[in-house]
Parts: C-alpha cells; structure tokens; sequence
C-alpha cells in the first residue's frame, strides 16, 4: 500500500483527499494515516491540510522498495522487487532467490552492501545512502556462449540512463566500465548457473557510484561520482528505474536474434575505445592495436598495427588504453 500511495501523491498535483486514497485504496483513514507517518519518517516532506489532505512537497533521495516501486516502468523487469536495508551482497541474495526458483526479472536493490562484490574476486565499496546497489535475475533461452552478450546489454542500460537523468556525457569502455570523464562511475557482475547446453538463470549485478563525494586515496585515481561529476546530488531511485526501463528494451531488441546485431550500433555510439588505441591484455601475449567496435557475439574488434583484425572476447582479457585505464 505504500507504494500505491506514493505513487498516487507524486502523479497528483496539489492535494488529494484522505477520502479519496481510502476509496481508491480500500482502506481505512487509520490505514493511510499511518503510512504517510512513515513516509515522513524516511525523509519526505508531505504536507497535511483539514479538509484537503495531503501533498508531496519534496522527494527525498531514499531507496526503499515503496520508492523504487513508485518510479518502475517496466512491463516485467523488477515488477518482482526484493529491497534491503543492508545485506551482503545482492548477487548472492539475487543467487538464493534464483536457486529457490524466483520469476525472471526478479530484481534485488539494497542502500548498503556489508560485502559487495566486483570482478575476480575484488571487494566494492557499498556504503550507505550514496549509490545503487541491484541485481536482477534472468532466465534466458539461449546458450552460454551467448550470455556474454547480456553484460554489455547491462553497461548499454546504465550509461544510456545516466546521460538521459543527469545529462552527463557517460561512456562504455569496453565492454561494460561506465566512464565519465576517464574515470569509472559503474562496474558490473554477471554470474551464470548454466550446463553445457542450457543456461539456469543469469545475475547481474550492478553498481553505481551516486552521491560519494570523495573516493579513498588507492581509488581516486580511477574512480568518480555522479554528484562529483554533476555538481548536485542525483536522486537514486530514479536513475535505477531509467536503468531498468533502458535495459528491458535492449533486452528485448536482443532477444529477437540472441545477438548484439541490432544493438551494435547503438552500443558503439557510446563506447570511448572505438577507433582510439588500445593495449590488450591476453595471457597468450599482450598486444596493441586500434579499436574498431564489436561484432554481433559483444567481441571487441581491434586492428593490429599490420592490419591484421583480432576479435577479442570479453571473458579472457582485458582492455586498457595504450597509457592508462582509458
């Protein structure tokens, strides 16, 4: 009921009745009393008027699950919301509810992860009320080998939604890192439960630096901030559902082909390393070469200095600029 009552006071300008949410809602007026008492509590600024009702004077920055609720979409994707206070790590939450049989799109969104997790093993700084923590479960129809594909879906969604919310010229460098100004702003994870022919579920795992102000020193280098970046502070929850909405579309775009073919275009307009030199990082032997986009499968195509083209997967190297991360 809160989210249908947050919703309500956010689509209503001006006032609306006590009367009319308990109609609406099938509810008491102690019902509705008491979750705009705790709607207040959570940060929101409700005026309360006799003989007119309530108004939502001002949004706070929260993530709540009445919040997130309030903002999504989506046709499927997170209508199946699981929020945390505080958790480990949504990939292993979002990994428990798969197991136990969860619907595809189910999402996870926690405001502070005590363990969150990054690539190979790294730990990701989850402190509370500055970022997006989330994870969502899909159960795709295709084989492994393509699942690979769905990660640069995921970096697609998240630049896409930070350039439309904030207006920040946010990019992909290959084949998932958000960048904004050299600095990376996102990271995302995606672990299968899959046999050789059939893929159980897909998680990924994605997050974003929102409101830091600062970075610890090891990090300051290589890492920014929305609000750093803006110069404001960017309302969470509603980033999240922008991500979600950009992410179901392109998802659906992919499933038509179970490849990148009709977003390889759309993926290539945002990715910093296209047609600029790259140091690839392979344990067969590192090489250099210039970047020329992706191929239908996400691999990344780079042109040797002897014109040679090498079509790089995602999953056994990594890319750096000739000088740096970027």
């Amino acid at each position: 009921m809160k989210t249908e009552i947050l919703t309500i006071l956010k689509e209503t300008e001006g006032f609306v009745s006590g009367q009319d949410l308990c109609g609406r809602l099938n509810v008491s007026r102690t019902a509705v009393w008491k979750v705009i008492r705790q709607l207040e509590e959570e940060g929101y600024q409700i005026e309360a008027v006799r003989n007119k009702g309530y108004r939502l004077v001002q949004v706070a920055d929260v993530m709540t699950e009445a919040e997130i609720g309030s903002r999504l979409q989506t046709d499927w994707l997170g209508k199946h919301l699981v929020y945390y206070y505080e958790t480990d790590s949504t990939n292993v939450q979002a990994k428990k509810l798969a197991e136990a049989g969860c619907p595809n799109g189910t999402l996870v969104v926690a405001d502070c992860q005590a363990a969150g997790k990054g690539r190979r093993g790294r730990s990701w700084s989850s402190p509370h009320g500055s970022s997006i923590y989330m994870s969502f479960v899909l159960r795709p129809d295709l084989p492994p080998y393509c699942a690979s594909s769905v990660t640069l879906i995921a970096g697609m969604a998240v630049a896409s939604a930070v350039r439309e919310e904030t207006g920040l010229d946010a990019q992909i460098k290959w084949p998932n890192d958000v960048v904004i100004a050299g600095k990376k702003v996102c990271g995302i994870l995606t672990e299968m439960s899959a046999e050789p022919d059939f893929i159980h579920y897909v998680v990924i795992g994605t997050g974003v630096n929102v409101n830091q102000e600062a970075f610890p020193e090891e990090i300051a280098g290589t890492a920014t901030s929305l609000r750093i970046e803006k110069g404001e502070r960017i309302a969470r929850a509603g980033l999240l559902a922008s991500v979600m909405t950009h992410f179901e579309s392109a998802y659906e775009t992919f499933c038509a082909t179970w490849d990148l073919s009709g977003l390889a275009a759309d993926y290539e307009s945002l990715l910093l390393n296209k047609d600029r030199p790259v140091r690839v990082l392979d344990p067969k032997g590192d090489f250099e070469g210039t970047a020329r986009g992706i191929n239908e499968k996400g691999e990344l195509l780079v042109e040797r200095q002897d014109g040679r083209l090498e079509y790089v997967y995602a999953g056994e190297v990594s890319v750096r600029g000739v000088y740096g991360y970027v």
